[in-house]
């Protein structure tokens, strides 16, 4: 005897639960790529971030969520907020952050969205399985990942590894080739007699007794 299975005209509390959560997740993505305010693009990646989460957490995989808010919402956007402020990069609204690319970047995202949704389509349109509790686990996961999928795993780690190396070289300031830190320009000007002109706010040094004499002279 075959368990029915479910039609998508009558969904069920977890369905419609999990659709909202993916609405958050494409409306708070799309404000990620638009907004011009950097701080606000992190925030909304935040955003875009829980509602994953929270897709997870529909899905029974709770170790899955616990990771997705663990790494990505309190390591990857707070890394990202420090390389913001450690980069000097401006904190209010800026015109530079549009490439003028938006015909080009709307296509490209559209096709891609189009792919893909008909590829995971076509290819599990009569599948169904059932949420049973416990499928998320850290055992089953972990066996997954580390007898199948352990060739992707290590990739990843390498590819954050070069992130943060990334992230390291941008937030310093003593390598060899940057750009020297800004200060005050030296005053303008011809400097006589050899000697360093006196710096502002300090008293200028007494005349010479030569000067004196010879002046008296």
């Amino acid at each position: 005897m075959t368990e029915a299975v479910p039609s998508y005209l009558s969904p069920t509390g977890q369905e419609i639960v999990f659709l909202l959560l993916g609405a958050v997740a494409v409306g708070s993505a799309l404000l990620v790529v638009t907004t011009r305010q950097l701080v606000h693009a992190a925030l909304w990646l935040v955003v875009c971030f829980g509602a994953l989460a929270g897709c997870y957490l529909v899905l029974t995989a709770e170790f899955v969520a616990w990771v997705q808010v663990l790494i990505y919402v309190g390591a990857i956007v707070v890394l990202l907020l420090f390389g913001i402020m450690l980069t000097r990069a401006p904190i209010g609204r800026s015109a530079d952050l549009d490439s003028g690319n938006r015909v080009v970047a709307a296509v490209v995202a559209l096709a891609t969205a189009a792919i893909l949704v008909t590829v995971v389509i076509d290819g599990f349109r009569t599948a169904y399985t059932p949420l049973d509790p416990g499928a998320g686990a850290a055992k089953e996961l972990g066996a997954s990942i580390f007898a199948t999928w352990v060739l992707p795993f290590e990739a990843l780690s390498v590819l954050l590894l070069a992130a943060l190396i990334g992230a390291i070289v941008l937030s310093r300031t003593d390598i060899p080739g940057g750009a020297p830190p800004a200060g005050p320009a030296p005053p303008a000007g011809p400097v006589t007699g050899g000697a360093d002109p006196p710096a502002r706010g300090d008293p200028a040094p007494p005349d010479r007794p030569s000067d004196q004499t010879s002046g008296g002279q």
